[in-house]
C-alpha cells in the first residue's frame, strides 16, 4: 500500500507595507456602480497610464492619493510622471480631483478630494456625481510653467588654453559602477509586472517582499521574461490581492 504524503502546510500570505492613508474623507475615494476588474479594463491606456490605473484601482478607500505619495509607491515612476499619468486619467474620465470648501463658520479651508471609477465616465456624469457628492467643486489649475519664449542666457566663455605642441593623449574615461543601491533584475521584473497586466501593478514594498523569492528563479537559470510570463498566463478573472496572487505563483510555479 502506497504511503501517502503529507501535504505541505500553508505557507504565510505575503504582506506589504500598510498603504499611506490620509486623513478621514480625504483619500481616494471609488464613486459607485463600477465595473468589475477585467483585464481589460484599461486596454484602451497608454502603457504608463495603464500602469498606473491598475496600482490607484486596488488601493482602498482612503489611501492617500497625492503625487508624492504615490511616486514613493511606485516602483517605475517618480513624481513627475506620475502627475503626468493622474492627469491623463482625469481627461480619460477615470479620475477627478476636485477642490472643496469644508468646515464651518470661521474655520473653513479649501481641500483637494480624489474620486476614482475604474469605468471611464464623460464630463456630463462627473457632474452629476459630484453634485450628488453635495460639494461645490472647482478645476484644479495645472502648475505654472517658466514662459519658453524668455531669452536663454549664454554661458560663460571660458579662457583661451594655448596649444600645446605635443599634447598628450586624454585616457577614456573608465565606465561608471553601478549604483550600490541599483534595483535587482528579480525586483524589476516584479515591478514591470503590471505592465503586462495592470491587475498586477506592485507597489514598491510588494517588490521588497517577493524580491527574494523571484531571485531564486533566476538562479536556478530562468530570464526575466520566462519568469514574466510565468506569473502573467493564465490570469483569473478576479485577482484580489495582487502580492498575495504573485506570491502564490512563484511559490506553486
Amino acid at each position: 500500500m502506497a504511503t501517502q504524503q503529507p501535504s505541505p502546510a500553508p505557507s504565510a500570505p505575503a504582506l506589504s507595507r500598510p498603504y499611506p492613508m490620509a486623513k478621514t474623507g480625504y483619500g481616494k475615494r471609488s464613486v459607485p456602480d463600477r465595473s468589475p476588474a477585467r483585464a481589460d479594463a484599461f486596454a484602451l491606456l497608454p502603457a504608463r497610464e495603464r500602469y498606473v490605473a491598475g496600482f490607484v484601482d486596488h488601493l482602498p478607500d482612503g489611501a492617500s492619493m497625492d503625487v508624492k505619495s504615490l511616486a514613493k509607491q511606485l516602483p517605475l515612476y517618480g513624481q513627475q510622471a506620475v502627475g503626468s499619468a493622474l492627469r491623463a486619467l482625469s481627461v480619460a474620465g477615470h479620475l477627478r480631483r476636485v477642490r472643496c470648501l469644508v468646515g464651518e463658520g470661521e474655520q473653513v479651508r479649501w481641500v483637494f478630494r480624489t474620486f476614482w471609477s475604474r469605468t471611464a465616465r464623460d464630463n456630463e456624469w462627473w457632474g452629476t456625481q459630484l453634485a450628488a457628492e453635495g460639494r461645490e467643486s472647482s478645476p484644479v489649475v495645472p502648475a505654472a510653467t517658466p514662459p519658453s519664449g524668455a531669452p536663454a542666457e549664454e554661458p560663460p566663455t571660458a579662457p583661451a588654453v594655448p596649444q600645446q605642441r605635443t599634447p598628450e593623449p586624454t585616457p577614456a574615461p573608465a565606465p561608471a559602477p553601478a549604483p550600490a543601491d541599483a534595483p535587482s533584475p528579480a525586483y524589476l521584473a516584479l515591478a514591470r509586472l503590471g505592465r503586462a497586466d495592470s491587475r498586477l501593478a506592485l507597489s514598491a514594498a510588494d517588490c521588497a517582499v517577493l524580491e527574494a523569492r523571484a531571485a531564486e528563479w533566476l538562479a536556478r537559470g530562468v530570464t526575466t521574461e520566462y519568469l514574466t510570463q510565468a506569473l502573467t498566463a493564465g490570469l483569473p478573472g478576479q485577482i484580489g490581492s495582487p502580492v498575495g496572487f504573485v506570491r502564490r505563483r512563484l511559490a506553486d510555479k
